[in-house]
C-alpha cells in the first residue's frame, strides 16, 4: 500500500488535505514511522482514522453519493484512457493527445481519491463497471460506434461527458451539505470538471466538423448541446431556465438581458436517476 502515492493523489483534488490533517512533515513522518511498528495489515486501518479526522464521519446517504460519483468518474476515466492509448493514429495534433493525456490524469486522480475516501468510511468501493463507449449497451454498434476512429465524434462524446458531469456533481451537492469538507472535495472535483468541459468545447470550435451543430461556446446555451446528434439531448435538457431562486434574468432591472444570455449564467443540476438514465447506454448489461 503506497500510502505517500495516496495522499499525494488526494492532494490533487483538495490542496488542503494536510491542513486539515496536520502538517505535511508530520503527516509523511507518522506514516514512516507507523510502517516500521504496524503489521502491513494495520497501516490501511490506521490510514483510515486518520482520512476520518480530515473529512469526518457521513452517513449512509453521503455514502452512497461517492459511489454514485466514482461510477462516473470510472466511466470518464476509461473512456480517456481508451482514446489516448490510441495516440497519433487517433489524434490529428500532439496538443490534443496531450490535453486528453492531462484529463485522463485529472479523472483517474478523481477515481483513487474517491475509492480512498469510501474506504476509510468502512465502505467498499463499488467495482469498476464494464463501458460501451458506442452507447449500443454492449452491442457495440450504438450511435457512437466510430468514437475511437474519429475525432470529431471523440471530441464530442467527451464534451457530452464532461457537461453531464457538472450537472451531476452539482445536483448533488445539497445531500453533501451535512459535511463540509466532503462537500467541498465534490465541488473541488465539480470546478476540475467544468474546466474539463470549457477546455473541449474550445477544442470543439476550433475544430469545425459534421458533429458540431451550432456556435459551440465554452458554456452551455439554452438546452443546445452544439452536437449533431439527438442521442445526446437528454444530457442538456432543462439548462433552458433563465430563473434562478425565484428571481427571473431575463430583462433583469432592464438590462435587456436576452433569454439565452440568461440561461448560459448557471448550469443546471441533473438528479442521480436522470445522470444514471444518460450513462445506462454506456454501460454493458
Amino acid at each position: 500500500m503506497n500510502l505517500q502515492h495516496i495522499l499525494t493523489e488526494i492532494e490533487k483534488v483538495d490542496p488542503e488535505v494536510y491542513q486539515k490533517l496536520d502538517t505535511r512533515r508530520a503527516t509523511m513522518r507518522r506514516f514512516r514511522f507507523a510502517g516500521k511498528v504496524l503489521a502491513a495489515a494495520a497501516i490501511p486501518s490506521a490510514f483510515g482514522s486518520l482520512f476520518k479526522k480530515a473529512y469526518g464521519q457521513t452517513g449512509s446517504s453521503i455514502t452512497e453519493v461517492l459511489q454514485y460519483a466514482l461510477t462516473l468518474e470510472y466511466l470518464e476515466a476509461e473512456f480517456y484512457t481508451m482514446a489516448v492509448a490510441k495516440g497519433m493514429t487517433l489524434f490529428p495534433t500532439a496538443a490534443g493527445l496531450q490535453a486528453f493525456t492531462t484529463i485522463r490524469d485529472h479523472e483517474n486522480a478523481h477515481v483513487a481519491f474517491l475509492k480512498t475516501a469510501i474506504s476509510s468510511l468502512n465502505a467498499t468501493p463499488i467495482a469498476k463497471p464494464t463501458f460501451d463507449f458506442t452507447a449500443g449497451q454492449g452491442s457495440s454498434n450504438g450511435p457512437f460506434k466510430d468514437v475511437f476512429t474519429n475525432y470529431d465524434l471523440l471530441l464530442a462524446v467527451a464534451q457530452v461527458f464532461e457537461d453531464t458531469g457538472v450537472r451531476a456533481y452539482k445536483g448533488q451537492a445539497a445531500n453533501l451539505m451535512a459535511n463540509n469538507d466532503v462537500l467541498q472535495a465534490a465541488l473541488q472535483i465539480h470546478s476540475v470538471e467544468a474546466r474539463h468541459a470549457a477546455h473541449v468545447r474550445y477544442m470543439r470550435r476550433n475544430k469545425p466538423s459534421a458533429f458540431v451543430a451550432g456556435d459551440v461556446k465554452p458554456w452551455i446555451t439554452g438546452n443546445q448541446s452544439g452536437v449533431a446528434s439527438t442521442a445526446v439531448q437528454a444530457s442538456y435538457n432543462g439548462e433552458e431556465v433563465t430563473n434562478q431562486a425565484g428571481v427571473e434574468i431575463v430583462n433583469i432591472n432592464s438590462k435587456g438581458i436576452s433569454a439565452a444570455a440568461a440561461s448560459e449564467a448557471f448550469d443546471e443540476p441533473l438528479t442521480m436517476q436522470e445522470v444514471l438514465a444518460i450513462a445506462k447506454p454506456f454501460l454493458t448489461p
